[in-house]
């Protein structure tokens, strides 16, 4: 049999293997080790309605039941719940939870159902569990709790792509490739560079992941409604046991308003990503309208036409676009929901959760993964497209003004002239006749009223001058895309990447341990 854990054991039969659960008393994680190992049994199960198999698992039956245990505890140690009915409740809270695992159990989704299994166990006294809460604390912290798992799985999904990404630039910090501009083909770069600019955004959304943490998980518990009770609930240990880091302070806050801006916040960093992954893709997309691309997939990845042999079209990528715009488009749902609302009413207070931003954000960043991994660079390719155009003229202008002192704007009308003398008489920069640019230069030069109207670069010159391989590989200064910067800033982001990494493991290793403590704190009344 599965050992299980409180929290896992009885979530959901698809999940785990049917059995009889045990008593929590033997059965339940003791240790924060304990709980990693159950739930990384769990959270590997690929389920498509949720951003995790722990994720599914912990639905709202299983948290109203974590919720009972902490308030259980809680209740005793201020002395609401009188010894004698400490183990009778107790035996009634455990009793909702084992009896869900076994045939014909059940798993309600309201306080109300659930709290008719204690009692029919233990009797009326038992609804003292609900002393001082109600449905609107409950939910706002059941809310809380899932979102707080959806943004840590998402961040786990996150750091796996920037993983790829990284590898794949380190791969590429010497393959030579246009970048654009406007549309147009603008200078050389390579693809690590490239690639790095996008693993570098997503390394910031990492860190608004992290800056948004601290505001997520806050304690509604003890709230009541909206104004407190009149019992002295401790509210600080309700948030110690249930895994969060301190307390919405205001009660009107906590159950009516923080669901306003606090989960916009965490759906707009999924659809900040999406944005980005959209850009991407799009990049990488339009290479399938050349008949000779430099960004290839590799097959398998692509499939034919029904009635055209000679079509590949780019699965992978259509899917992954799709799921970037579902994201997006999940983003405005929210907010439409949210805004010009009376506080207080339900279709704003579970948005995040009916429009499955973060369950389509996880989807997304896999199917990215996808694209990544089936993407095939073709640096000869690339690099022929670079040299059939004239993306390193600028060079020249620099190059004139660098070495000789000629001023930027002779440099740049002397560049421009031979870019249009080039493509009207159809040459390329390897075939542009030397002779020409000692000619054109004269006119330049001219122009702008310089004494001097002879090019100052010898023809060997001129040729490297208006080589993108050369152009990249001379590029100076912190973020160019000259091949040892390029590793540099690698090395950066795999650094930061190992400190997101470092973070996300506290985050959950934090809560496996309070898991661990709300099951040996509660287990301590079942023994009396």
């Amino acid at each position: 049999m599965l050992k299980r854990t409180l929290l896992a054991s009885a979530m959901a039969t698809s999940l785990i293997a049917p059995a009889l659960a045990d008593d929590i008393r033997e059965t339940a994680c003791k240790t924060t080790q304990e709980c990693q190992a159950e739930a990384d049994k769990i959270r590997g199960v690929i389920v498509r309605d949720a951003t995790s198999g722990l994720a599914k698992a912990q639905d709202q039956f299983y948290w109203m039941n974590r919720i009972n245990m902490a308030s259980t505890i809680m209740l005793i140690e201020e002395k609401i719940i009188p010894p004698q009915l400490v183990r009778p409740i107790a035996e009634g809270v455990n009793f909702a939870i084992v009896q869900a695992t076994q045939p014909g159990g059940k798993r309600p989704s309201d306080v109300l159902q659930l709290e008719r299994i204690i009692s029919e166990k233990s009797g009326p006294e038992a609804t003292l569990v609900h002393t001082g809460r109600s449905r609107q604390d409950m939910y706002a912290a059941i809310r809380t709790m899932q979102l707080r798992r959806e943004v840590l799985d998402f961040g786990d999904a996150l750091m796996k792509t920037r993983a790829l990404i990284l590898d794949i630039a380190g791969k590429h910090a010497e393959t030579f490739v246009p970048a654009y501009t406007n549309g147009v083909q603008a200078q050389p770069v390579s693809y690590g560079h490239y690639l790095m600019a996008y693993a570098d955004s997503f390394a910031r959304d990492a860190q608004r992941l992290r800056d948004l943490y601290p505001r997520l998980n806050l304690s509604p518990m003890g709230t009541a409604v909206l104004a407190n009770s009149s019992w002295p609930l401790n509210r600080e240990r309700l948030a110690d046991l249930l895994g969060f880091d301190g307390l919405v302070v205001n009660s009107y806050d906590s159950g009516q308003i923080i669901s306003m801006d606090v989960p916009l916040e965490a759906a707009g960093i999924a659809g900040s990503v999406a944005l980005r992954i959209g850009s991407l893709l799009q990049d990488i997309h339009v290479q399938y309208h050349q008949t000779r691309p430099w960004l290839l997939l590799e097959e398998g990845s692509t499939y034919t036409s029904s009635s055209m042999p000679q079509k590949r079209n780019p699965g992978v990528i259509m899917t992954a676009r799709a799921k970037a715009s579902d994201v997006a488009a999940s983003l405005q749902t929210i907010l439409l929901r949210l805004h010009n609302i009376t506080p207080g009413m339900t279709d704003y207070k579970a948005t995040y959760a009916d429009a499955r931003t973060f369950v389509r954000g996880v989807e997304m960043l896999q199917s990215f993964e996808g694209v990544l991994k089936a993407l095939r660079i073709h640096g000869p390719r690339g690099l022929e497209e670079l040299e059939n155009d004239w993306t390193t003229s600028m060079e020249l202008a620099e190059t004139l003004q660098r070495l000789h002192g000629v001023p930027f704007r002779v440099g740049h009308s002397f560049a421009s002239a031979i870019v249009d003398h080039a493509r009207a008489n159809n040459l390329l920069p390897k075939a542009f006749p030397y002779a020409d640019a000692v000619r054109i230069y004269v006119g330049s030069a001219q122009k702008y009223k310089q004494a001097d109207t002879k090019l100052p670069l010898d023809e060997k010159t001129f040729r490297t001058t208006l080589s993108p391989e050369d152009m990249v590989r001379t590029r100076v200064g912190i973020g160019g895309p000259q091949p040892a910067e390029v590793r540099r800033m690698i090395a950066a982001a795999q650094k930061a990447l190992e400190s997101d990494r470092t973070w996300l493991a506290e985050r959950d290793t934090k809560l496996l341990a309070a898991e661990a403590k709300l099951n040996n704190e509660f287990r301590k009344y079942l023994a009396n």
